[in-house]
């Protein structure tokens, strides 16, 4: 399956990576990417790198089918990982807690 350059743009925020970052996990120039994103299609094999980049980081990408339009999702392993700061369990699986002070916090005057 081939990937269009939204779901390119789409796949690094979800993971937060830059195009530089991308470029050089799919062993580009940074050019490429850039102009990939921008509409320029690239060879083949470049294609593919930049696909597998992605997808090593954490992205699967969805075929266009009778639901809607090409797409890219998070995968669960990454989702794992990467629990969100406002998560109440941590990394471990547990129940954070986070001391919270009784006091009201002093004026400064």
């Amino acid at each position: 399956m081939s990937i269009i350059p939204a779901q390119c743009r789409a796949a690094r925020a979800l993971v937060g990576m830059g195009q530089g970052t991308l470029a050089g996990k799919a062993g580009l120039p940074l050019n490429d990417i850039v102009e990939f994103e921008t509409g320029r299609t690239p060879p083949a094999n470049n294609l593919a790198a930049i696909r597998t980049a992605l997808e090593s980081a954490g992205v699967i990408f969805i075929d266009e089918n009778d639901d809607g339009g090409p797409g890219v999702r998070l995968s669960k392993t990454y989702a794992q990982k990467r629990q969100p700061p406002w998560s109440p369990t941590g990394p471990n699986g547990r129940q954070t807690h986070v001391p919270v002070s009784s006091r009201p916090p002093k004026r400064r005057e």
